[in-house]
């Protein structure tokens, strides 16, 4: 079934011909303004249905740009209640599938792939054993290759006992480049935005560029419980490493500081070589709420490093005022995040070093947790700033995280 063959709609009656370019317009017009793909392709479904078109059961799979997540695949069956997501981690499910998944054997072919199941052998295909058994009758695989070289699709399956027509093929024909288009413009155009940015900037920062927020010298003020991490010793412990177990032991650190933070409503917002630097927000109010989460995370990252117990960290707590900004020159620029404190939270961090201490909080963030036990240190001079800071660390017996 090649997809380039001509005419697909020769021979449909006039009234199916009008329900497919019906879908193919609220494909390319309603549809766009449909935040929840689930509901697209539940929509589409339906609209198929109505068009005489026996589908059953509607997938469509996607290649994602996704640090955990490899591909997604969102299901449709008629019956069953509204569309659901299934995500794919890196690796899952393996190559000794590929090669059977209709969907990926139409994408090597460039063709769609039609299986009347009762005549494919149940091992032709890993699905097909399970499809039978469960009534279907026809399926078809449809290819789609994203501008950027993402391959995606979808694949429909109807129990009908006649299997899809040739009308059927014909309306799903004439449907499909406006379901190409779509697809184009929800995951590359929208996910992927959202998602790359979202993995290299953070949350807001990428939020705020998506709005418009692209300008140098823009500022954005947040009071927030400031968590400034530091890996020891980084040069020495990977002087003599492959850049690939450097890489790896850099990755152990970040899955140490990284989790606690966000299980307790933190944003990592930069990672500087072996350093992070995260902010819990807090509203007018919110100081000590802030600051009690910023304190039980920087607690539950010593306990994983502790596990690890191949490198050591010095944490520091602070609070006060970040800023995030634009700044760089002509075109390129970086979303960043600046000012007084958080070169305060970094000073502490590095003198947690120099006093061989493991967790260090300022002044300003000891006012807010009165009730940690907290045991002064001493008055330092930090590097760039006009006023000593007088440092506070956990008393012996600090609360648990």
């Amino acid at each position: 079934m090649d997809p380039g063959t001509p005419d697909p709609v020769a021979g449909l009656a006039d009234q199916r011909f009008r329900r497919a370019v019906a879908i193919r317009d609220w494909l390319l017009g309603e549809a766009r303004e449909i935040t929840d793909p689930n509901v697209i392709l539940e929509g589409l479904c339906l609209r198929l249905r109505d068009a005489g078109v026996p589908i059953d059961r509607g997938i469509s799979a996607i290649e994602l740009r996704h640090a955990e997540a490899a591909a997604n695949a969102r299901i449709w069956e008629h019956g069953t209640g509204a569309a659901r997501e299934h995500l794919f981690a890196h690796g899952q499910d393996g190559s000794a599938l590929t090669g059977r998944r209709p969907l990926a054997v139409a994408h090597e072919r460039d063709e769609w792939l039609r299986l009347r199941l009762a005549e494919t052998p149940d091992d032709a295909y890993y699905m097909v054993a399970d499809l039978k058994a469960r009534g279907y009758v026809d399926h078809v695989s449809i290819p789609v290759v994203l501008l950027n070289g993402m391959r995606c699709g979808f694949t429909f399956a109807t129990k009908s006992a006649a299997g899809f027509s040739d009308d059927d093929i014909a309306v799903l024909r004439t449907v499909f480049p406006a379901l190409a288009a779509l697809m184009e413009i929800l995951v590359a155009v929208h996910r992927i935005m959202r998602e790359v940015l979202g993995m290299y900037v953070g949350h807001e920062p990428h939020r705020r560029i998506l709005s418009g927020d692209v300008r140098r010298g823009e500022v954005l003020r947040i009071r927030a419980a400031i968590l400034f991490a530091d890996m020891r010793n980084y040069t020495g412990l990977t002087s003599s490493m492959p850049a690939e177990a450097a890489t790896d032991l850099v990755n152990q650190y970040y899955d140490c500081i990284v989790p606690p933070v966000d299980e307790r409503g933190g944003e990592v917002l930069k990672f500087i070589g072996d350093a992070v630097l995260a902010i819990f927000r807090a509203g007018e109010g919110e100081e000590t709420e802030a600051c009690w989460r910023a304190y039980a995370a920087a607690q539950a990252g010593l306990v994983n490093v502790d596990a690890q117990q191949s490198f050591e960290v010095g944490i520091a707590l602070h609070f006060g005022e970040t800023a995030y900004g634009n700044v760089g020159s002509g075109a390129r620029l970086d979303y960043t995040v600046i000012g007084r404190d958080v070169n305060l939270a970094a000073r502490i961090a590095s003198l947690c070093g120099a006093e061989q201490r493991r967790l260090l909080v300022s002044s300003a963030f000891k006012r807010h947790i009165e009730g940690a036990g907290l045991k002064p240190l001493g008055t330092f001079d930090l590097k760039g700033l006009p006023e000593p800071e007088e440092v506070f660390e956990p008393g012996p017996t600090p609360p648990p995280p």
